[in-house]
């Protein structure tokens, strides 16, 4: 798994801001990677209303929402990051990209995001008729990413976050709809959750995910969930971030990552790199000590993981997970 960088995405600046340049900093030393032409691919998720509402904005400057800002190189950034989330989708890499994408829904912008990355590389692996996993494991629910698949049963989405959180749901009995019913998977962890109960859900991810044999697992690789960062109260190490790219490499054929949340700054690089390090069985870039979750952060967990197996059983065999 190699890195895929565009510059175009430093120029998404938005002043005193969490989702901001700095974030890929230590990157800039990258060479530029040759890229897809993301404004090909947008409108298999995105309405054409919703990208010309993104470029105007980006044009004026103008707010998407409260907490989506946007500058004059916001909607060149933001089509870098969909042809990037293509490219690796194609070869097996991770985009290294911003602004991230899985709050996008394909009519709106919301939670820091423009365009859906993830969900539009997936759609493009679709249209190669391959059955697609997606992992998110940001600390935030990716809900547009949710909303897009929610009814389609040849994408299994995943997602392992703190609940609550924005963008306020993401709940263990949301598990689809219609054709798509048992395949989204929600794990919410509490406030303080650490890497023992991470590995817990995870655990419970592989288990469904081996059953549905996917042809590419998506992941949307977030990592807000440090221990310092600065946006949730989840407690992962960096180790967790590292045991994860080992994981999939151990699980599953073809991966692709999309570089979502994540904004302790100093830290940031560090997790990135255990992840992508771990992937590719080389140590990690840097070693912590795993932690763990207090004893009735974790009952009140497997508690919930239960009850979550309940709903998902008429779907899924969980006997032994």
């Amino acid at each position: 798994m190699n890195f895929i960088f565009v510059p175009a995405c430093l120029g998404h600046q938005t002043g005193a801001h969490p989702e901001c340049p700095q974030r890929l900093q230590k990157f800039e030393h990258l060479p530029p990677s040759d890229t897809a032409f993301g404004l090909d691919y947008v409108p298999l998720v995105h309405t054409a209303a919703h990208i010309e509402q993104v470029r105007s904005a980006c044009n004026h400057e103008r707010p998407l929402d409260n907490d989506t800002l946007t500058s004059v190189g916001s909607y060149a950034a933001a089509l870098a990051g969909v042809g990037a989330s293509i490219t690796a989708a194609d070869q097996g890499d991770f985009a290294l990209i911003r602004p991230p994408g899985h709050h996008a829904y394909p009519h709106k912008s919301t939670g820091f995001c423009l365009f859906n990355n993830i969900a539009i590389a997936v759609k493009h692996l679709q249209r190669q008729g391959k059955r697609v996993m997606i992992l998110d494991f940001d600390g935030h629910l990716g809900d547009g990413t949710s909303h897009i698949f929610y009814e389609d049963p040849n994408v299994l989405f995943c997602s392992i976050h703190q609940f609550p959180a924005f963008p306020g749901h993401g709940w263990i009995d949301e598990i689809g709809s219609g054709p798509g019913k048992g395949f989204t998977v929600n794990i919410p962890l509490p406030p303080g959750a650490g890497d023992d109960l991470f590995w817990q859900g995870m655990e419970l991810i592989g288990h469904i995910g081996h059953q549905f044999q996917p042809d590419v697992v998506a992941v949307s690789a977030g990592f807000d969930g440090y221990r310092e960062d600065p946006l949730l109260q989840l407690q992962y190490s960096l180790q967790a971030f590292y045991r994860c790219g080992q994981w999939l490499r151990e699980n599953f054929d073809r991966v692709f990552a999309v570089l979502e949340g994540g904004y302790n700054l100093s830290m940031l690089p560090l997790a990135i790199h255990n992840f992508v390090n771990g992937f590719n069985s080389k140590p990690p870039e840097q070693s912590e000590e795993p932690t763990t979750t207090s004893p009735l952060l974790v009952q009140k967990t497997l508690k919930d993981l239960a009850s979550l197996k309940k709903c998902l059983i008429p779907y899924w065999s969980l006997d032994t997970a």
